[in-house]
């Protein structure tokens, strides 16, 4: 399935780019028409006045110190992984994103779309970060809030959308090199091709280095090692003229990722390909048509390290969890006059996956094997409506879905012989969610405009919450086949300031609280042998994931943009979060707890300066204090670092970067197992490189 679903996204991918370069070169539009092809979806809505939205410009994303996605959606605090680590040491499954303190469990509950297309892992919900090389990247925008619904449901703690870059925004041929810390490497390219009928881009992107070693020195044994990466991403975008006021926009994209974790048996290896299809209408009747296919392929390996961390014994071998992801959408937007917007649609989205494993390995040598999954589909029809009258907006939107868990199953059975120790069939689940959100914004003035909205929102269980067991080190989690969905409900209010022309500043506080959140919850320590995982040493614990009562989560958000006309400009944003569990039953002993890996406050702030092509900024980042874990017993101690960004143009269109991540080399933690081992996050890793990029 895999293999035909990657041809067809070759396929689809590579045929609008050679439509768009057979137009010919300077072909004139047809008298009357007045196009202009965009490679961009509809306008913006008009509610988004009403919703806390952060915008990342181009300039920005360009000029990051570690040139990763992950890092520079760090400029929006509170915008957070489950762990602090990137995504050249991390777990890949890790790698959730969510919002406003709600904690997570590696399964995003921030919706993040390219597109328009939502790219969290088909089965597991994480993000992976190699596929987006920054290049390709023209906007980003952070809607801090859930239950909009418009762009599909999971979008409880937000939205993030990623645009991608136009031929304005990366004309002609353009590329970097960088040579880094610890052997690293960084190539990336792009070109474009343009005419009067659409446009095509061609990207492709490479990373490796030799590593770090995770496992803080105090800490380490001789199993412990660095932990190296290779990725390598590519990309091809075709934008063609359809008619007057219509484009067709084709997207194919590809990507492999080869990560270590430090001892031997903790290879992971990702690998996936995409490709949509987007009609686009802007007309007098706007209206996007939309079809996406996603697959992936995923592999990891996990062991057991002795106390003296002299030894590492393989435990688990996941080695192939394949998953596809397919989806339409459907959105119109009528002409109902000046002032008022309304957005009808329809989306469908498929999801199925397997986790296939060796396991209860003896002197070296698997005696089980598991297989687990199964899939899920969601059915919604949403509205988004707004109207402005003088200085008030209102806004009202809402989606009706009916989802279904389908075709669920584990089966266990011995490698060698014919022993069956489980063969589950789980029982089909559906069911209907209402979800919507309404606000208002009212303009004071013209420096200040006030809002408020309220929301609910949803999100269907990942088939990795739902099927596959994980480690962390001696720490096991059970999966869990009967978790219900969340369901979260939020209010906001918030003022903008606008004392300058391009100088905002936005206070924001919530309310939110997440109903069923799923959580992986201790039930016991080893050692033992525990169902959905097998033997958990003494220096592990054994969890299992649960549907908690609730997450109870307020806080402030504050942001300030300055950018007037001149060299200087800065940007700041700090996230305070309170969150808490409400627990009964068997994790009765979590009420009133934190939840894990949710720090109480978030800072990032960038100053730089620009003038005649040379470019410098330094940006500090700041994570207070959070648990490792949902007992709040290991704790993960506070961290800030600075990074810093320099280019010197040498000739036209060439210049000189030196990019520095954790210039102070500080200790940023990221978990702590067991045997109470820590690791820690990127230490310091300065880069050198040149950039081509013609004006």
């Amino acid at each position: 399935m895999i293999r035909r679903s990657v041809t067809l996204a070759l396929l689809l991918g590579v045929a609008a780019p050679a439509q768009a370069q057979a137009i010919a070169p300077g072909a004139v539009p047809v008298a009357g028409e007045e196009i202009v092809v965009t490679g961009r979806g509809l306008k913006d809505r008009p509610s988004d006045v009403a919703a806390s939205v952060v915008t990342i410009d181009r300039a920005r994303i360009e000029s990051d110190a570690a040139d990763r996605l992950e890092s520079i959606l760090a400029d929006v605090a509170g915008l957070q992984q489950f762990r602090r680590s990137d995504s050249r040491s991390a777990n890949p499954t890790s790698q959730g994103i969510s919002l406003r303190g709600i904690g997570g469990n590696a399964s995003s509950r921030a919706l993040l779309i390219l597109d328009g297309v939502p790219q969290a892992d088909p089965f597991g919900g994480w993000v992976p970060f190699p596929a987006y090389a920054t290049d390709r990247i023209g906007r980003i925008r952070v809607t801090r809030g859930g239950g909009s619904g418009y762009f599909g449901p999971g979008a409880l703690a937000g939205t993030v959308e990623l645009e991608s870059a136009t031929p304005s925004q990366s004309a002609g041929v353009q590329g970097n090199f960088a040579y880094g810390s610890r052997a690293a490497l960084d190539a990336r390219a792009s070109a474009a091709f343009t005419n009067d009928g659409g446009f095509a881009t061609l990207s492709g992107a490479y990373a490796r280095g030799d590593g770090f070693v995770p496992i803080v020195a105090e800490d380490r044994g001789p199993a412990d090692r660095r932990a190296p990466y290779e990725q390598a991403s590519g990309a091809v975008r075709g934008v063609i003229r359809a008619g007057a006021d219509t484009e067709v926009q084709a997207n194919v994209s590809a990507f492999t990722d080869r990560r270590t974790r430090g001892t031997r048996f903790t290879a992971n290896r990702s690998d996936g390909a995409d490709a949509s299809l987007r009609l686009v209408g802007r007309g007098r009747w706007g209206y996007s048509a939309l079809a996406y296919l996603q697959t992936r392929a995923f592999a990891s390996q996990f062991a057991s390290i002795d106390a003296a961390r002299t030894t590492a014994t393989q435990t688990l071998d996941q080695y192939n969890t394949p998953a596809t992801g397919m989806g339409a959408r459907l959105e119109l937007v009528p002409p109902l006059g000046a002032g008022t917007d309304l957005r009808l649609g329809v989306d469908w989205r498929a999801v199925d996956g397997r986790t296939q494993e060796l396991y209860s390995y003896a002197n070296g040598v698997p005696t089980r094997r598991r297989v687990a999954g199964g899939g899920s589909t969601t059915v919604g029809a949403f509205a988004d409506a707004s109207g402005t009258r003088g200085p008030l907006t209102l806004t009202l939107g809402g989606r009706i879905d009916r989802w279904s868990i389908n075709g669920g199953f584990l089966s266990e059975r011995a490698i060698t012989a014919a022993t069956v120790f489980s063969d589950s069939r789980f029982a089909d689940r559906d069911g209907t969610e209402a979800t919507g959100r309404a606000g208002a914004a009212y303009r004071l003035n013209d420096a200040i405009t006030v809002r408020a909205s309220g929301y609910r929102g949803w999100r269907l269980p990942t088939l990795n919450e739902l099927y596959r067991p994980f480690r962390v080190g001696a720490d096991a989690t059970a999966a869990s086949a009967v978790l219900r969905p969340e369901r979260l409900t939020g209010l906001d209010a918030g003022v903008t300031v606008t004392p300058a022309a391009r100088v905002d500043i936005t206070a924001t506080m919530f309310w939110n609280r997440l109903d069923d959140a799923i959580a992986n919850v201790t039930v016991a320590r080893g050692p033992g042998t525990f169902p959905g995982v097998g033997v958990v040493s003494a220096a592990g614990v054994y969890r299992v994931r649960q549907n908690l009562d609730a997450i109870r989560s307020t806080g402030l958000e504050l942001d300030a943009d300055w950018n007037v006309a001149g060299p200087i400009f800065a940007r700041a944003s700090w996230s305070h979060v309170s969150p808490r569990v409400e627990a009964s039953g068997s994790a009765a002993t979590l009420d009133g707890l934190r939840p894990a890996q949710t720090p109480r406050d978030a800072v990032s702030a960038t100053i730089g300066w620009r003038r005649d092509g040379v470019a410098v900024s330094a940006t500090l980042r700041h994570v207070a204090r959070q648990f490792e874990d949902d007992a709040n017993a290991r704790t993960l101690a506070p961290a800030t670092t600075i990074d810093g960004y320099l280019s010197l143009p040498l000739v036209r269109a060439l210049a000189l970067e030196i990019r520095a991540e954790n210039v102070f080399d500080e200790r940023v933690e990221t978990g702590v197992s067991g045997a109470d081992m820590v690791e820690r996050a990127t230490p310091r890793t300065l880069w050198i490189g040149i950039r081509y990029h013609p004006s």
